[in-house]
């Protein structure tokens, strides 16, 4: 079955050059497009999107309260979401991750680079372009707050745990962490879902802001 994309901008043409570019994908297609964050929570509810391609600033409601209020939907528990930033400029992608993005996505990106971040944030198998995310987060990372207090903190990790967390922060795939620790990917991928499970973690994004908050990864050393 192909990805079912919802797209939210408020820019006319930045939404019909996205369509247009995931329209030319074979394994996904574009299913609503929404020009406030009101009408995008609406459309995710209505048409069942997998994954909602989510710009920040939008009239309305923005695009973090729009994401928040689809990641605390339960009916909506399927959908990610991948917010759109201008990276250098915009400091409200950490609430974004706050809030149940799974990743972001800079505007100036490429084609193929959107296409693939679509795929991998849809099958939930890693944080999208981790390396500038690290970096973002521990640029624009403030104290924790009420926002991540339902997430918790690393100490009933075991050591490997740790080592895996530190990992992910850092960037790492699940392959990348099996080659560094000399484990199997699947170990990897299993020692990822134990640590959301008991971090009550909804994806690796929110084990990103736990490493960093928890003091776990020391902003700058990435």
């Amino acid at each position: 079955m192909p990805i079912r994309v919802l797209l939210a901008d408020d820019q006319t043409l930045v939404r019909a050059s996205f369509a247009m570019l995931v329209a030319s994908a074979g394994d996904m297609e574009v299913v609503a497009e929404a020009g406030t964050g009101r009408q995008a929570v609406d459309l995710a509810r209505s048409v069942r999107a997998d994954l909602v391609v989510m710009d920040i600033r939008m009239p309305d409601l923005d695009g973090i309260e729009a994401t928040r209020l689809i990641a605390a939907d339960e009916d909506l528990a399927g959908v990610k979401v991948l917010v759109l930033t201008t990276y250098d400029t915009d400091e409200h992608i950490v609430d974004a991750l706050r809030a149940g993005a799974s990743g972001f996505l800079v505007k100036d990106i490429r084609p193929a680079e959107l296409l693939d971040a679509i795929r991998t944030v849809a099958a939930g198998d890693s944080l999208l372009s981790p390396g500038p995310t690290s970096r973002l987060i521990a640029r624009f990372l403030r104290a924790p707050d009420t926002a991540t207090s339902a997430v918790g903190g690393p100490d009933g990790l075991s050591e490997r745990e740790r080592q895996v967390l530190t990992l992910v922060a850092r960037g790492f795939n699940n392959t990348e962490i099996a080659e560094a620790l000399g484990l199997s990917p699947l170990t990897a991928k299993t020692h990822v879902s134990r640590i959301m499970g008991k971090l009550g973690a909804r994806d690796r994004a929110q084990l990103v802001i736990v490493a960093y908050e928890s003091g776990l990864v020391i902003p700058g050393a990435v």
